[in-house]
């Protein structure tokens, strides 16, 4: 297996031109590539828009002592431009930063997201989010805190964030994710 650290120099892959197709709150890059066919052969030169918008930790608050979990509901634009409810329900999760690691993400975010303090994380894994099109990886934590007291709503204004926390006992959260409710 290829690792993230020598994936851009391997050499089953062939960039012939790579360029920033727009820059704005993300970054789209248009790479012209070809790879390594499972026969030994090559592909042939192709062209594919990659969405930059970095990596980024989620994480699951549990409370296990009171078998409850804590989710939030937020606005999103992607689900709005794809016709589909606007208002989603999901985990913690944000964006890491440039030096950052992902626990710290997590720690800061279920604080500004949900007014919670994680007391003890464990990784559950690592993957790509949409990886035909995507650069972006999600670190998923599973969180524990204490739920009591756990609502209302939070966010940080200048980041426009409406969040508002939905406490849930682990079966009520269970059945919202088999009814497709939790985005």
């Amino acid at each position: 297996r290829v690792t993230e650290t020598d994936a851009r120099t391997d050499s089953r892959v062939e960039v012939t031109e790579k360029e920033t197709a727009f820059k704005g709150y993300f970054q789209v890059d248009r790479y012209h590539l070809r790879h390594r066919k499972f026969d030994g052969g090559w592909t042939g030169v192709m062209s594919r828009e990659i969405f930059e918008r970095g990596h980024a930790a989620a994480v699951i608050l549990y409370d296990p002592q009171r078998d409850r979990v804590a989710l939030i509901e937020q606005f999103r634009p992607g689900a709005y431009a794809a016709g589909m409810e606007p208002w989603l329900i999901e985990v913690v999760a944000g964006i890491i930063e440039p030096g950052e690691a992902p626990e710290e993400v997590v720690r800061r975010e279920a604080v500004e997201e949900a007014g919670c303090e994680v007391l003890d994380l464990h990784f559950i894994g690592r993957y790509l989010t949409t990886p035909g099109g995507s650069s972006e990886s999600i670190h998923l934590y599973c969180g524990r805190f204490d739920s009591r007291g756990a609502g209302g709503i939070h966010g940080l204004d200048h980041e426009h964030e409406d969040i508002r926390v939905l406490p849930l006992t682990r079966q009520e959260a269970l059945e919202r994710l088999a009814a497709g409710q939790i985005g």
